[in-house]
């Protein structure tokens, strides 16, 4: 009797382990499906050859249609969306270089140049373009 009562929890606990793993089968899909879902209506706002009609009735169709608007959004479309967030990402990079150029400020040579220029043109004494110059090569 106890071999029969431990093979019915052994096979519970089976059965309970399938409907975990579905359950996040089922997650997964649903996560995928989101981030696609947003992937793709960031790049219908990033794209300005689209007119904005058009940009209203994919929305529509991500309504009420949304899986198969996303698979056919995808292969339509979906090289342009790589150049798309290629091209913003390559424009943030530039962004950011520019940034770091402008609070990085110039090079020891560059300041040593400046301080050279402004002994020549006396607007600093000998012993100020030496401070100047240990303070650029520290």
């Amino acid at each position: 009797m106890r071999f029969i009562e431990a093979t019915v929890e052994y096979q519970g606990f089976w059965g309970s382990f399938w409907d975990l793993i579905w359950w996040f089968l089922s997650a997964f899909i649903f996560v995928a499906y989101i981030f696609a879902l947003f992937a793709i209506i960031s790049d219908l706002f990033r794209d300005r050859k689209l007119n904005g009609w058009f940009k209203a009735l994919w929305i529509l169709f991500l309504i009420f249609v949304p899986f198969l608007t996303v698979l056919v959004y995808l292969i339509a479309r979906g090289r342009g969306m790589g150049e798309r967030s290629a091209q913003v990402a390559q424009q943030q990079q530039q962004a950011a270089d520019a940034y770091i150029k402008q609070v990085a400020g110039t090079s020891p040579a560059d300041e040593i140049a400046k301080a050279q220029s402004l002994l020549d043109s006396g607007a600093i004494s000998q012993v100020e373009f030496d401070r100047l110059k240990a303070r650029a090569l520290s």
